[in-house]
Parts: C-alpha cells; sequence; structure tokens
C-alpha cells in the first residue's frame, strides 16, 4: 500500500477505500469521516451526515444558487461526472438534481444539460466600498476625483477616459469593430486546428510561428512594398510591446533618447517614458517631421509615423523623405509606427520608409487597426545588427506569443480574407468619415478639419472661435464638456509638448452615421456655452 510523504497511506486519506454508498447513501465507510472533494463549488463529502447525501448535495446547490455563485444560466456538471468526482453512486447526484427540479431551481435541457432557472434568493453581496482616499498632510480631508481632462495627462489618463460613461464615443484610434470577420474567423479557427498536429500545442520559436511570419511577409510586399526575410520578423503583442522592447535594445547600446513628432501620440510617448527614453519634441508642419528641428535635438534616434501622421493626418512628403535619409545614412536610427497606413481614401499609398531605408529602420505594424485591437498582434522588422537582440527581448519577455491566434491569422492572411476584409473597411469608413466632415461643416462653421484623406480620425481647430484657447478656455475644457453631454473625444493638447493651437482629436470608424452627427451636434453646443 503506497504511503504519502506524511506516512499516511492512501487508503486512509481516501477514507478506508469504501466503494460508494446506492442510492442516497453517506459514501462513507463505517467510523470514518475523511471525504472526497470535488473542485465544483469546493464540495466535501466529509460534510455530509451519514445517510443524507443527497440531501445534504441538494442543500449545497441551493446555496450556490442563493448567493450568486450559481447564475441563472449556468449549468451543472454531468451526474456521472460529479458522481465520480465525489466518489457517490450517480443516483445521489441524480437525486440532488431531481430535488432542486422538484423545488424550480433547475431544469432538464437535454444535451444542453441542467440548467440553472431560478433567479437568486438573495444578491450577492456588493464589493466593499473603497474608503475615500485622504488628501496628504490634511488629517480628515478626502481628496477630490481625478479630473478626466487633466492639462498634465498621467500615466492612467486613458484608463480613466475608457472608463468614462458617454453615450457616443468619438475617441481615434479603432477601426469599425462591429466588422470583425467572426464567420471568416471561425472558419480559418476550424481550418487550423483541424490540421494541427500535437506538437504544434508546445513551446514555439519566440520570434513567432513560421506561418504568421510568412504571412506578413507576404502582406508587407504586397500593401506596403517591403520586401523581408520571415526570418527577419518578429511577432509581439502589438505596438505598445514593440515600443518596450525596443527601448530596451537601445538602452543596451547606449542610446537613451528618442525623439517624437509634436503634436504626436501621448500614448507612444509615455511608453517611451515608462522604458527610461527622453523623448525631445519635434515639430510636424504641412509636410510631416522637420528634419532640420530633428538635427537640432541631437537625439540618435526618432520615432515617426511618416504614413498618417498622428494626429495632423500629414503623409510625410518627398522632401522631407530624401533629409530623413541623409540624417539616417548619417547614423540616425528611425523607428517607423506605420499608424492606420492601410486606411486611405482619397490619395495614393504612402511607401513605407523601411522599403527605403533598411538598415537603418526599426518597422513596427499591427492588426489593431486592421481587425482589432483585443487580438494584441503585431510584428517588428528590426536592422539586422539589432535583430538578435529584438529576439533575446522577446523570448525573456513571454516567450512568445499565443500560436492559435497567429495561425487563424495567417489564414487569414493568406487566403486573402485580409484584402477582403481591408476593402470592406475602407467602403464604411469613407461613409462615417463623409458623415462626420458633413457634420462639423452643417454643426462647426469655422471649425478647420486636418488629415481627412486617410486613417481613422480627424483633427478639428478652432481659428474661427478666438475665445478658445484662452488663458481660462482650453481644449481640455472643451472635450470635458462634449462629455457632459456624454460625448467622447480627446483634446489636442494632449498630444503636445509644446503649445499648440485648440483642437480635437475625433475618431469616425467605430461609430454609425447617425450618432457621429449627435456627437458633432453635443460639441457644438458644449462650445457655444465654453465661448
Amino acid at each position: 500500500m503506497h504511503r504519502s510523504k506524511d506516512g499516511a497511506s492512501d487508503q486512509a486519506i481516501t477514507g478506508g477505500g469504501a466503494a460508494p454508498a446506492p442510492g442516497g447513501g453517506s459514501g462513507h465507510g463505517p467510523g470514518t469521516r475523511a471525504g472526497i472533494g470535488a473542485d465544483f463549488l469546493q464540495l466535501d463529502t466529509a460534510e455530509a451526515p451519514p445517510g443524507g447525501m443527497a440531501a445534504w448535495l441538494a442543500r449545497r446547490l441551493r446555496e450556490a444558487i442563493a448567493d450568486g455563485r450559481l447564475p441563472v444560466g449556468s449549468r451543472l456538471p454531468a451526474t456521472r461526472v460529479l458522481a465520480a468526482d465525489l466518489r457517490v453512486s450517480r443516483g445521489v447526484v441524480t437525486d440532488a438534481y431531481q430535488r432542486l427540479t422538484d423545488d424550480g431551481h433547475v431544469a432538464g435541457r437535454g444535451r444542453a444539460g441542467t440548467i440553472v432557472v431560478a433567479a437568486p434568493l438573495t444578491a450577492p453581496p456588493p464589493p466593499p466600498a473603497r474608503a475615500p482616499a485622504r488628501a496628504p498632510g490634511r488629517p480628515g480631508a478626502v481628496e477630490p476625483p481625478r479630473p478626466v481632462f487633466p492639462d498634465r495627462p498621467g500615466a492612467e489618463a486613458f484608463d480613466v477616459l475608457r472608463a468614462a460613461p458617454a453615450r457616443i464615443d468619438l475617441s481615434p484610434g479603432v477601426p469599425d469593430l462591429a466588422a470583425f470577420p467572426r464567420a471568416a474567423w471561425l472558419r480559418a479557427e476550424r481550418r487550423v486546428l483541424s490540421a494541427l498536429a500535437a506538437p504544434s500545442f508546445g513551446y514555439g520559436d519566440p520570434r513567432g510561428t513560421p506561418a504568421l511570419r510568412t504571412a506578413v511577409a507576404g502582406w508587407l510586399a504586397r500593401n506596403r512594398g517591403i520586401r523581408a526575410d520571415p526570418a527577419d520578423i518578429v511577432i509581439l503583442a502589438g505596438t505598445a510591446q514593440a515600443l518596450g522592447l525596443l527601448s530596451q535594445v537601445l538602452r543596451d547600446t547606449g542610446i537613451d533618447t528618442v525623439a517624437v513628432e509634436d503634436p504626436g501620440s501621448l500614448g507612444t510617448r509615455q511608453h517611451l517614458d515608462h522604458w527610461g527614453m527622453r523623448t525631445p519634441p519635434v515639430p510636424v508642419d504641412d509636410h510631416g517631421v522637420r528634419v532640420d528641428a530633428l538635427r537640432g535635438t541631437g537625439a540618435p534616434a526618432v520615432l515617426l509615423t511618416p504614413a498618417h501622421q498622428f494626429p495632423t493626418g500629414t503623409v510625410l512628403s518627398g522632401t522631407r523623405r530624401r533629409e530623413l535619409r541623409d540624417w539616417a545614412t548619417a547614423g540616425g536610427l528611425i523607428i517607423e509606427d506605420d499608424y492606420d497606413a492601410e486606411h486611405r481614401y482619397d490619395r495614393p499609398p504612402a511607401p513605407a520608409l523601411r522599403a527605403l531605408l533598411t538598415d537603418r529602420v526599426f518597422y513596427a505594424g499591427s492588426v489593431s487597426k486592421l481587425l482589432a485591437p483585443a487580438l494584441r498582434t503585431g510584428w517588428v522588422l528590426a536592422p539586422p545588427r539589432h535583430r538578435d537582440a529584438l529576439v533575446d527581448a522577446k523570448r525573456f519577455a513571454d516567450l512568445g506569443n499565443a500560436a492559435l491566434p497567429q495561425l487563424v491569422l495567417a489564414d487569414l492572411m493568406e487566403s486573402g480574407e485580409m484584402e477582403r476584409q481591408l476593402r470592406t473597411l475602407r467602403r464604411r469608413h469613407r461613409a462615417r468619415r463623409d458623415a462626420m466632415i458633413d457634420a462639423i461643416r452643417a454643426r462647426l462653421p469655422g471649425a478647420v478639419v486636418h488629415g481627412a484623406a486617410a486613417g481613422l480620425h480627424l483633427l478639428v481647430t478652432f481659428p474661427g472661435h478666438p475665445g478658445l484657447g484662452d488663458a481660462d478656455v482650453a481644449d481640455t475644457d472643451l472635450a470635458a464638456a462634449a462629455l457632459g453631454r456624454g460625448v467622447k473625444t480627446q483634446p489636442l493638447s494632449w498630444h503636445a509638448q509644446r503649445p499648440a493651437p485648440p483642437g480635437l482629436v475625433l475618431g469616425y470608424a467605430a461609430t454609425a452615421p447617425s450618432a457621429i452627427d449627435d456627437g458633432v451636434t453635443a460639441i457644438a453646443a458644449a462650445l457655444r456655452d465654453l465661448t
């Protein structure tokens, strides 16, 4: 007889090895109180009185329904499964379930199993209220709640904004999520699972699955003019992780400064700041980043969104590209965030910098603007001399992205489904962009729209409203007033390090045209109230 580490026999631990009692018996051996447990509701048969196993089980299930642990619609384990876990006869569990059926707590649904149909008798207790934060240095004083639109947004700014309730969300950076190709994804998932060999469920290459790296190489060649060896592509958890890993790679080479566009993405700047990078601003004009100002910063690296600059929508001009090439050839490094480059409506495609400067450009892309941010899937191409360091950084971050979503995404790319999805999105996004421009013209006369030819958002400035931008009225005030009317936006000043004209960054891709008009109408009312 096998013994455990503490010397007790397995037979003693399992209640003497007695066979389950039939019918409503307790299932205990004579004179023992040791029990058998189940993970489900942490059931322990040692708690059951002798001869009362079915009644005890029914009572425990009623308690779980009453306190909300088994909500309406939840399914009970199959009788034979729960009986095996508890080491009782199946008749014990069947008897308990029948008692709950007679009470009206559960109902049998054939192959769907036994389902809870009764509402909880008592609501689950509310979570304990958090005590108000105390203001430092003032005993008894309560710290006021954080404003949604502080003048200087902190690291939690986007979390606070996302949590703020609103009837219309015009936040930028999200595609039409309702257009996610659910049916195509499910078909691809079935194809992948039906063909997947057992070893593929193990640990894989930290660079990503060969299938997705090959598919991404093909996607970049077809859609962004980039010729890449799949071995040089690293799959990671979106552009956010790319910024963290690239910061580590650069810091290990002695680089602690990455210049950024101004105005430029607050979120991008926050990620770089978090990883210890200094982020001097470089002004952006109608031709893109000013390379003369970049030289003036002395920064050895710069992060750019050249195909569709965020938030202005500017495309980096040919002249600036040549100037940037000269700067990089002289030793500079470029991080190219190919932000929503595929979403263009009224202009030809802008080539990727990586296609021109392979040895000096880190290229980052993702499916966040093509499918959904929730997939957390992107890719990076590093200059050859930095590739191994990037792979090491990814390896020690998480051993690589989850393989199954990668394989499904690879299937969508190779099948042509991604191109079909992009064509669908362009039609839907163009209609929503046009609806927003029409609403701005009708509701906000004097407002100026920037970056309408591509992307998922518009930048709107207000030179016709001189009161906005004064010391007493900022674009954060306008954003707050709009939120007070149920419309969520982002102020331009959040994305600027230097003084910038007051404006709003308005996303249109994820909002229906009728709601876009209602949202712009609310913004116009908020602007009238302020000015």
